[in-house]
């Protein structure tokens, strides 16, 4: 049988084929990154200047300089075994894509010559008909462009038999409108940047540029590959759509923190290792709830740059951990009935001028500041609540959100009780007391605020951490590009409305300056107080509150994703030039097939499962168990028929389900929304009729019968 086969073919550990002890992994932190210690080394003085300036800064690349850093860049490549080179993009699939050319041509001796002009560094051209567009490209419409993101360094990819050169970038249309990820986050740091701008001018700390930063927490299962490819579901659907829960999981909180196996170990170790020479300052690792379940976490970078290191973090977790005869699933929700997995979007914004904006100040007018970034920061998540659902939302997160450890669909707002104190304060006018003494209203005379204000909340979709919020709601295998760009924009719009209310205002010193923000800010919390919640975000109290506030509680993709072209999101992106309505039109387009074509294929997997592998095994053991009742009979023993009655009874509701199911997928919607909520409404809630019959026959089906391998099996052999 497969399983048994799967099973006893488990437990690989490779030799490592290096010793940590003679290279440490120190030593080749950034080696493979063309950083700016290798272009101050490789690049004239003044063409090094103008490049730090656009990278740092924000100011637009001077074409000038293109051939002399694709010169640079070049050499520095060929020097390290490098022989092609990619421009790497992220489509609207939310996988990385790229396509490969070398950089040798045929000379006119018989011999080759390395060439890598400007134009080319700056400029690809793949097919851009090829890749989901919704809508925007006709299939003849081909023509598709990477533009260089001169921010994101470019990198050396290894593999055993040579090396690439990957050039981060955007990939938009021959008209120009975005294609990918990446050009929706460059626009919104933008936009971001001037708003904060003005913001800023008020404390004294404007001039250099300000970007939204990033740090995401990336939670993932580690399973044998052996056992992996013996689930027909786990291959194409990325989680298991069968399976009776273990007597022992998580219940006893013993994994998490816990002793990480040496296999799994060993390729952590190897996995960020090679993340080390890409760069990414990857800081934590840790066994998480779910048996076989595990977090790697990077610091902070900007955020463009964090959201290629994310695709990066995937893209080699997922090579390494094959080299170590394991599968690395990124599901959001792989196993039903424990913890799902998240990938917590740490955000904040700040400048080289004026530190962490998130940061509480040592004095009244850092305090000033916090308080208006803060309060924006929190109307924004009021206001757009709908909007950050929507941007979380997949067929697979709907698994997670809700479930077990993961925040509910209601977005709401964790301050801490001491941080929510002082609003109430502002917004009361009223002194109050708190571990550092007593705090009195007025701005301009407040206190340090105290960096850790109040304990973290795991239950809060949106929590304040110190010196960031944490966005929870992010899936393990999504992009945080998405959420990235909302948050980016709707906190622009937030710090536009409080630039434009301090700048009507007298500010001319700062006790008037201090009123004007106190006002501010107390008009913030009188109008969206209600987003603000402490307590447990797992509670059926707390969606009743929800409701009662209302707080909206989209549960589903199909309930979210039609937000993404709502008028309001289209005003929103329109006016700070992040994203077009035709250009969100498109997105909602292919967010919308890929939620019903993930249900479509788990539907399709869950009928051949239930006809090709449950029910043979199901009759296999109905017919050995009457077989064997009938021979007691005959011996003139009784037997009792009731295993027997309720395995018959399970497959033949199997049968009717499986039947059922066939035809709802001949059904369609007679539009992309009707789609969605036919999968919603009436596909998978089939789905999960057919996996309680399964995994009652599983508690019955002897194990050497038993065709798939358990959870027992997948979450504890190492």
């Amino acid at each position: 049988m497969a399983r048994q086969e799967a099973i006893a073919a488990s437990g690989y550990l490779p030799e490592s084929g290096f010793d940590y002890t003679i290279s440490p992994t120190a030593s080749v932190w950034g080696e493979n990154v063309f950083s700016f210690a290798e272009m101050a080394q490789r690049l004239p003085k003044a063409v090094f200047k103008t490049l730090k300036k656009t990278v740092e800064a924000g100011e637009p690349l001077d074409p000038i300089v293109a051939d002399a850093v694709a010169e640079a860049m070049k050499t520095w490549a060929i020097d390290r075994g490098v022989t092609h080179y990619a421009h790497v993009f992220y489509p609207l699939t939310g996988l990385t894509a790229e396509k490969h050319d070398s950089f040798y041509d045929p000379d006119s001796n018989g011999g080759t010559i390395a060439q890598f002009e400007g134009k080319t560094l700056i400029q690809g051209e793949p097919d851009g008909s090829s890749f989901p567009n919704g809508g925007i490209r006709a299939t003849f419409e081909a023509r598709g462009y990477t533009i260089w993101d001169v921010t994101s360094p470019a990198y050396i990819m290894e593999n055993p038999n040579g090396a690439t050169l990957c050039i981060p970038t955007a990939f938009v249309s021959w008209t120009g409108e975005a294609l990918d990820k990446k050009t929706p986050v460059l626009r919104s740091m933008q936009a971001l940047n001037e708003q904060a701008q003005r913001v800023l001018k008020f404390f004294g700390t404007d001039g250099s540029f300000v970007s939204s930063t990033a740090g995401a927490e990336q939670e993932y299962f580690l399973i044998d590959k052996n056992l992996y490819f013996a689930r027909q579901d786990l291959m194409s659907c990325g989680r298991t759509l069968f399976g009776a829960a273990p007597a022992k999981h998580q219940q006893f909180d013993d994994h998490y923190f816990g002793a990480i196996p040496e296999r799994v170990l060993a390729c952590m170790f190897e996995a960020e290792r090679e993340m080390a020479k890409q760069g990414i300052p990857i800081k934590t690792r840790h066994n998480e709830v779910a048996p076989g379940q595990y977090e790697v976490a990077p610091v902070f970078e900007f955020g463009n740059v964090a959201t290629d290191h994310q695709q990066l973090i995937m893209v080699t977790l997922k090579k390494v951990a094959e080299k170590y005869g394991l599968i690395c699933l990124m599901h959001e929700k792989p196993f039903a009935g424990v913890n799902g997995s998240g990938k917590h979007l740490n955000f904040s914004l700040g400048s080289a001028k004026a530190g962490n904006m998130f940061d509480p100040g040592d004095t009244p007018q850092g305090n000033a500041q916090f308080l208006v970034v803060c309060s924006a920061m929190i109307k924004a998540v009021f206001k757009h609540s709908k909007l950050l659902r929507a941007v979380v939302a997949s067929a697979s997160n709907d698994h997670r959100l809700g479930a077990n450890e993961a925040p509910p669909a209601i977005l709401s707002i964790f301050l801490g009780t001491e941080l929510n104190s002082i609003f109430e304060a502002i917004a009361g006018g009223k002194a109050i007391k708190t571990k550092k003494g007593v705090m009195h209203v007025g701005v301009d005379v407040l206190p340090p605020i105290p960096k850790h204000s109040g304990d973290r909340n795991r239950t809060s979709p949106f929590a304040f951490t110190g010196n960031r919020f944490e966005f929870r709601a992010v899936g393990s295998n999504q992009s945080i590009a998405g959420p990235l760009v909302a948050l980016n924009t709707i906190l622009a719009e937030q710090l536009d409305e409080a630039a434009t209310i301090l700048e009507k205002a007298d500010t001319s010193t700062p006790k008037k300056l201090g009123a004007a923000v106190e006002k501010y800010v107390k008009g913030v919390w009188d109008e969206c107080k209600a987003v603000i919640f402490n307590g447990d975000g797992y509670s059926d109290a707390w969606h009743k509150e929800a409701e009662k506030r209302g707080l909206p509680n989209l549960k589903t993709s199909a309930d979210a994703l039609p937000e993404i072209k709502s008028k309001e999101v289209a005003a929103l992106f329109k006016k700070y030039k992040v994203l077009s309505k035709r250009e969100l039109d498109s997105r909602y387009e292919v967010y919308a097939e890929q939620y019903v074509g993930a249900v479509i294929v788990e539907a399709k997997t869950c009928i051949e499962m239930a006809r090709t592998q449950i029910f043979p095994a199901a009759v296999r053991y109905q017919t050995e168990l009457a077989a064997a009742l009938a021979n007691l009979k005959a011996v003139g023993v009784e037997p009792d028929h009731n295993t027997l009655d309720i395995i018959t009874e399970l497959i033949a509701k199997l049968q009717d389900s499986v039947a059922d199911l066939v035809g709802l997928l001949d059904s369609h919607g007679k539009s992309m929304e009707a789609e969605c909520e036919h999968m919603r409404d009436a596909v998978l809630p089939k789905m999960l009729e057919i996996r309680e019959a399964v995994d009652t026959l599983e508690g019955y089906v002897p194990t050497d019968i038993w065709p798939l391998p358990t959870y027992q099996d997948m979450l504890f052999i190492k």
